[in-house]
């Protein structure tokens, strides 16, 4: 079922893998002897390079092992959570899979969190125009790290704010002893202009920050309208951070229609809802980050990291979030193993955990690592879903976004030519970004990505709708190690 899509995403991939070839630091500017001013086509870009990248999107698109991959992840593992067992599984499968790939593979510890989803239950018992010995339904689910309700649950009246400035503007004592929704919408306008990542960002400060402003009012609960593009009544979990300054209340998200519902019943008059969450936070638990290297043939100290998370939330089963990032990440390895490519610089493999509710492997690498950040190459990863590649952005120098001028004429033949020199490319590797490390990461149409985003729709069928850019973004993984052979 793959397709022209995959091809993209794989070209992505490749040219990302080329930034292998030659060390272009991300905070400094050339110096005079490294050639201040570097050529619209640098040498390292030759003929046989460029042909050689089109050989590899040729083996990706003939390669059905990246789709294998998130598969298994999704259906026989299922939902990873860092804590459980089926994260447990996943450290374990992926771990053998690289090795049965011939690299290189270590399971470096981390510590994480284990929180748990308890029941989830809501209803108003208490409307305008309620029919006698009635309640409501209410659809929601706990945020990440929410703590409890009573076994017996909450009982209140709801006040509905629009955002933090409504709710600060009223009295404590409105507020006290109320369950506060924060009815914020997500820009819906904003994602079909394929600007998904930015209505998120505006609306998510909800989810992190709105417990605790509601609890430092004196509310005895918290909810959110759920931070998604999709009106399926599918609410959107997320993890919560619970300021240090406010007590800890419980929080939980509720699908756009359940907000529009109480809120326009709200205009009516009173509302009371009974609210029952029991999540636990049980003691952390040991697990790892999967470290599967391709050593260099010329600098094996020096290394490329190509990545994504294997731990996800636990709504769905973690297909587009981030299954299929782990998988392209593999499905690199896997290519350059079968074409026996000999790359100069150590290709590194991360399956990182816990990047969901805390990214405790990310922050131990970088602490385990740090010596050794210097000859960390680059770093890329990719965990935007499965959507169609349109570009590669960049975290580094300006001058990197010259160098990869011919490879942008490649894959704009394929529509994913643009090149977006940005300040952040991806959670995980975000500690190496401030190191200083050139970083990337794929540039996906991203306009339906929060339609399945943290739900239970996170499933398989969601790579098969946009299937083919699968092997496209393997494609572009796995090529950058073909040209640093140059």
């Amino acid at each position: 079922m793959f397709g022209s899509q995959s091809c993209f995403r794989a070209t992505l991939l490749l040219s990302l893998l080329l930034f292998c070839v030659q060390r272009v630091d991300a905070q400094q500017t050339p110096t005079p002897e490294s050639n201040a001013s570097p050529s619209a086509t640098p040498a390292v870009f030759s003929l046989q390079t460029l042909s050689e990248l089109k050989q590899l999107q040729h083996a990706a698109l003939d390669s059905d092992h990246a789709y294998r991959q998130v598969a298994h992840l999704a259906n026989n593992i299922g939902p990873r959570l860092s804590g459980s067992a089926q994260a447990a599984k996943a450290v374990e499968y992926v771990a053998g899979e690289l090795k049965a790939l011939g690299c290189e593979v270590q399971l470096e510890k981390v510590m994480v969190p284990h929180w748990v989803r308890g029941e989830e239950t809501a209803a108003l018992v208490q409307f305008p125009g309620q029919a006698p010995h009635t309640t409501q339904k209410i659809v929601l689910c706990a945020l990440g790290d929410s703590v409890a309700t009573s076994a017996e649950g909450i009982e209140a009246d709801v006040i509905v704010v629009k955002n933090f400035d409504e709710l600060k503007s009223m009295p404590r004592e409105r507020v006290a002893g109320k369950i506060v929704l924060f009815n914020y919408p997500f820009d819906k306008q904003m994602a079909a202009e394929g600007r998904s990542f930015q209505a998120y960002g505006e609306a998510v400060v909800y989810r992190s920050d709105g417990p605790s402003a509601a609890a430092r009012q004196g509310a005895v609960a918290c909810l959110i309208r759920s931070i998604g593009s999709a009106d399926y009544r599918l609410p959107h979990t997320g993890l919560t951070n619970y300021a240090n300054d406010a007590p800890k209340i419980p929080a939980g998200a509720v699908p756009a229609e359940d907000a529009d519902l109480i809120t326009n019943l709200i205009q009516q008059g009173p509302v009371k809802m009974k609210l029952v969450l029991t999540p636990q936070t049980l003691p952390d638990v040991e697990s790892a980050n999967v470290i599967a290297d391709i050593k260099g043939s010329e600098h094996p100290e020096q290394m490329v990291i190509v990545s994504g998370h294997l731990d996800s939330w636990d709504l769905g089963t973690g297909a587009i979030d981030d299954g299929a990032g782990v998988a392209v990440s593999m499905e690199a390895a896997n290519l350059i193993q079968k074409l026996h490519l000999k790359p100069k610089r150590t290709i590194r493999v991360i399956a990182w955990m816990n990047e969901e509710n805390g990214e405790a492997g990310s922050k131990q690498y970088a602490k385990d690592h740090e010596k050794q950040i210097s000859n960390h190459f680059a770093a890329m990863e990719t965990d935007s879903g499965a959507g169609h590649p349109v570009g590669v952005s960049i975290k580094a120098n300006p001058e990197v976004k010259k160098m990869f001028a011919p490879v942008a004429k490649i894959l704009q033949d394929s529509g994913a030519g643009i090149l977006d020199l940005v300040e952040h490319c991806g959670a995980d590797i975000e500690p190496l970004e401030k190191a200083g490390v050139p970083a990337f990461s794929p540039i996906q149409d991203n306009r339906f990505y929060f339609d399945y985003h943290h739900t239970a729709a996170d499933t398989l069928d969601k790579i098969l709708l946009s299937s083919q850019s699968l092997r496209t973004r393997s494609r572009t993984w796995s090529g950058h190690c073909r040209v640093d052979r140059e």
